[in-house]
């Protein structure tokens, strides 16, 4: 077990070293000069010197080869310096630790609805196969799968903000400010968020629940005249749950990706809109710091799933 550990650990953080190569070369490719477009938006920029963009671009490291910017980059990272933002000026650690709450919170609260109402909708589907329960989780869980993320932001923000005028628009308020409020502007970001994972986790759900029903085990159990809800709950369950566990891996990095547009579309002040506003000022190091957490994230959950494999099945066992 602690082999299999450590071999994981080592191939995440071989993955994280391919994601920092990935992201710190390929934003270099992106148009334009970020001290340029920093000058541009600041008083008088037209007038600044060559000296003055010389000696900006000095001081955040631009005018050095940039295998060693990189270079320079990883070992402050690995200290835990991810550098300084050209636009905000600003520690870009900083700068994450104020946005990701908000973002980790929407995640969070994302992934535990979208997973427990997965299960739940798919257990449920594949128990009562064939009925119009199953028909109709299964054509809501297309839908979920097929509809765009910011379709559906738009189309709750029509419904539900525009014409009904139950829930706000856009925003964000801590829950420890005003918890009624942050609830309120939370409500259709957790839903768009959700939405996907919901509909992967429900599909996965009811396949495993399938399979393992038409084990022989099961077949015993049910010989033996137990009741429904004690062969479901303590033999088909636990044993359907390896496949999805392994979705909730792959929910998250969902979650994340969909941060950003979801962020954006409801003007949530979190890490998905910083990295937006940092490709779109050119802030690499904003860019860099930010995809590396996330990545950072990413790597270490799929760890954990990897591991819980062995807890919920005793056959599997670890080389």
């Amino acid at each position: 077990m602690i082999t299999y550990v450590i071999r994981r650990l080592l191939i995440g953080i071989l993955v994280l070293f391919l994601v920092s190569l990935i992201v710190f070369f390929s934003v270099r490719l992106l148009p334009g000069d970020p001290v340029l477009i920093y000058v541009a938006g600041q008083a008088g920029g037209s007038t600044i010197t060559q000296e003055k963009l010389d000696e900006l671009r000095h001081e955040y490291g631009l005018d050095k080869p940039v295998p060693v910017q990189y270079l320079n980059w990883v070992k402050g990272a690995l200290t835990g310096d991810l550098g300084q933002s050209i636009m905000y000026r600003d520690d870009v650690g900083k700068l994450l630790k104020q946005r990701f709450p908000v973002t980790l919170t929407l995640g969070f609260v994302s992934l535990i609805i979208s997973t427990l109402l997965g299960i739940f909708f798919g257990l449920v589907a594949a128990v009562r196969r064939g009925t119009w329960i199953d028909t109709l989780v299964t054509f809501l869980s297309y839908i979920g799968l097929c509809i765009p993320v910011f379709m559906l932001a738009f189309a709750l923000i029509y419904v539900l903000g525009g014409k009904a005028h139950w829930l706000p628009m856009v925003g964000w308020t801590a829950p420890w400010k005003n918890f009624g409020m942050s609830v309120k502007q939370s409500i259709m970001p957790i839903i768009v968020l959700g939405m996907v994972p919901l509909a992967m986790t429900a599909r996965q759900m009811r396949s495993s629940v399938l399979e393992v029903n038409n084990m022989d085990y099961i077949r015993t159990a049910w010989s033996k005249g137990l009741g429904e809800r004690v062969i479901v709950t303590r033999h088909i369950l636990k044993n359907s749950l390896i496949p999805v566990i392994t979705m909730i891996g792959i929910a998250v990095g969902i979650i994340f990706g969909g941060a950003v547009i979801e962020e954006m579309i409801f003007a949530i002040p979190g890490m998905g809109r910083l990295l937006v506003q940092g490709v779109l000022n050119r802030d690499y190091v904003v860019i860099q710091g930010g995809t590396l957490v996330i990545a950072t994230i990413i790597v270490f959950v799929n760890i954990i799933v990897d591991i819980s494999y062995g807890w919920l099945d005793p056959r599997i066992r670890y080389g």
